[in-house]
């Protein structure tokens, strides 16, 4: 039994009529005939009762017709997951961010990713740069949304966010009324740090930062996620030098003051492997560049 046998027998099921059922297949009525009497030989029954006046079922008949409906819908859908999954439209992408990414540009990307492609499973994970990075290595993660630099001869990494570095202060601080401040305005103060090792380049440049106002800082405390290093500063432990989309989060008792100089640019890559690169990882990227990035730094899928 083939496929086609199963089209031409419910054709003829939902029509219960040769004729019509030949027009509709777009073929000649005697062929369509013979091929439903192979089909009763090859299954050994009768489906069909035929007089002058009409065509009907026969039980044997209603139950190949509920069956075979079954089964080409399967074949359909099977058909249509083979071609989205293809596309990139149908899989898992796991994803990995440092906090701040999910403040700023992330949120943002994954409602519109979600919407146009809402059978991508996708699962989330907050690590660190190094975490990511390893875990991209070892294949866990698809894509990272991390800190420069990423110096591995396997990853590609594109900068998609560039963003100034402002103060996060207590509330009840003596300089959390100012609109803005000098950076030389902190010398003496207390502060609530990550450890180098989580992102070296930006804890880099917020010691440069304070040395371009005169001092080095004098670290109160460390903590890895930036949510810990607010909650620190809210409970005055110290004050802290942040990436603006902190100021997302919104968090009671404690305030952010830009600087009045220019200070260095915090940046966000999103990195992946570059010659293991999936359809749907591929698709996700693709999305990401439509969306500001410039599309001739698109990555090429691998076959």
């Amino acid at each position: 039994m083939e496929l086609r046998h199963l089209r031409y027998f419910l054709a003829v099921a939902e029509e219960l009529h040769f004729g019509r059922a030949a027009g509709r297949l777009q073929m000649a009525q005697p062929p369509l005939s013979q091929q439903i009497k192979q089909l009763e030989i090859e299954l050994g029954v009768q489906l069909f009762a035929r007089t002058r006046r009409k065509v009907s079922l026969t039980a044997a008949g209603q139950v190949l017709q509920q069956e075979a409906q079954q089964l080409l819908q399967q074949l359909e859908q099977a058909v249509s997951k083979t071609q989205q999954a293809s596309r990139g439209e149908l899989g898992r992408l796991a994803i990995a961010f440092v906090s701040s990414a999910m403040y700023s540009l992330l949120p943002d990307y994954l409602k519109q990713f979600r919407e146009q492609y809402p059978h991508v499973e996708i699962v989330l994970h907050e690590l660190s740069t190094q975490e990511q990075i390893q875990g991209l290595l070892d294949s866990r993660l698809d894509i990272g949304f991390m800190r420069p630099p990423v110096d591995h001869p396997t990853l590609q990494a594109k900068p998609v966010l560039q963003e100034s570095l402002v103060v996060a202060l207590p509330l009840g601080h003596r300089l959390a009324s100012q609109p803005n401040l000098s950076i030389q305005e902190l010398q003496g103060e207390l502060f609530v740090l990550f450890p180098r090792a989580m992102a070296t380049r930006l804890y880099d440049q917020i010691i440069s930062l304070c040395h371009q106002g005169g001092f080095s800082p004098t670290v109160a405390q460390q903590a890895a996620q930036m949510q810990t290093i607010l909650s620190l500063v809210t409970a005055e432990i110290g004050v802290a030098i942040v990436p603006e989309s902190l100021q997302n989060l919104q968090r009671r008792g404690v305030c952010f003051i830009p600087f009045q100089e220019t200070t260095p640019q915090s940046e966000v890559c999103v990195v992946w492997q570059q010659n293991q690169i999936a359809q749907t990882t591929h698709t996700f990227l693709q999305g990401i560049w439509t969306w500001g990035i410039k599309p001739g730094d698109a990555p090429a899928v691998a076959n």
